[in-house]
């Protein structure tokens, strides 16, 4: 059975529009964007320390602790000498002293930050070394330790993305049902070819699959990541920060690429055959990937460095109010901000992790 077409009405018989009761030209509100709490507050991207005001209400620091932790590409396990720029004194305060009890080195922690920026609850941080790298019957004393102390508000634990398995993720997931917990996981990058560079000892990979395995167990995860990496160009570590945002990373720590003496960066850039980047060069990277990540994303760090004694090179990185007036004055000259842009619709909430 044959269906007549409809007729479509004529011009003469179209409806006028200015004709129509008012409610039929009603536009659709527009919902204004939502603006996160720290931009409303002034700030150009979310720092580490509005965060933890926020969430804790008073000035909170990181306690670094030592558990004597190596790492599996310095004892052989997957590659040997570690990772080419690494001398673990040169970033962790914990690992430059005489190595003491848990419980001493957070009582000496607390009394210089207490005195020095009037800090009044701490993170103990396991920080140099593998702090996941043993087993649970190792792991468990030592982070509960901790937590005896009554200043300390949460854990953060630094560790390799391979060398998080079942038994330990299952630890950490209980201790954050008690506590507030981060889960530092060093990426570099997401480039195999610049972790194959470094001596790491594992690829991409790894890191995707401690994410995927670590959503939805109560922790945050933190990812480090290395600019200005031998080989990569601007797009290829722009990539790494739309990877984060993809992944929906909790927090992200920005590294410049530096040497310490006794390493073999070290040698390759005295030799020259590494350069290491200027600062006029990294802080437009530096506001580039923090542009393309998400507004939850907490920027733990923007810049590392080192002792002077045991820095060769950039020196730059040693004046850090410099460093950080430059980052701020290229958000400003530019006018933007986190999260500018980062697509959101291809990005992870924050709830979902």
């Amino acid at each position: 059975m044959l269906v007549p077409p409809r007729l479509l009405p004529t011009a003469d018989a179209m409806p006028d529009p200015l004709d129509q009761p008012s409610a039929a030209l009603k536009v659709p509100a527009v919902k204004p964007p939502h603006i996160p709490a720290w931009r409303q507050a002034g700030l150009r991207y979310h720092t580490y320390g509005w965060f933890l005001r926020q969430k804790f209400g008073c000035r909170v620091h990181k306690v670094s602790l030592d558990g004597g932790f190596t790492c599996p590409n310095v004892d052989g396990t997957v590659a040997v000498g570690g990772c080419v720029f690494c001398d673990n004194r040169s970033f962790s305060p914990s690992r430059r002293l005489p190595r003491r009890s848990i419980a001493a080195q957070l009582a000496l922690g607390i009394d210089r930050l207490t005195r020095r920026y009037a800090a009044q609850r701490f993170i103990a941080y396991f920080q140099p070394g593998t702090n996941t790298y043993a087993p649970v019957a190792r792991l468990r004393p030592l982070f509960e330790q901790a937590l005896e102390h009554p200043q300390v508000i949460g854990l953060a634990i630094g560790t390799r993305p391979d060398c998080v398995p079942e038994p330990v993720l299952d630890l950490i997931t209980e201790l954050a049902r008690r506590t507030y917990v981060w889960l530092e996981l060093g990426l570099q990058t997401i480039h195999d070819r610049s972790l194959d560079w470094m001596n790491r000892g594992h690829h991409y990979d790894a890191f995707l699959d401690a994410m995927a395995r670590s959503r939805g167990r109560g922790y945050d995860v933190c990812a480090h990541v290395i600019l200005g990496l031998p080989g990569e160009t601007r797009e290829d570590m722009l990539a790494t920060a739309a990877e984060l945002a993809r992944l929906g990373v909790q927090a992200v720590k920005l590294h410049n690429l530096y040497a310490v003496h006794q390493t073999p960066l070290a040698d390759d850039v005295a030799a020259g055959r590494v350069r290491l980047l200027e600062l006029e060069e990294y802080v437009p990277l530096v506001v580039d990937f923090i542009e393309r990540l998400p507004p939850h994303c907490v920027i733990e760090r923007t810049f590392g460095d080192a002792p002077p004694e045991m820095l060769l090179a950039p020196r730059w990185c040693l004046d850090r109010p410099a460093v950080r007036k430059a980052i701020e004055a290229e958000f400003a000259r530019r006018d933007t901000w986190q999260g500018r842009t980062c697509d959101a619709a291809e990005t992870y909430s924050l709830q979902r992790r």
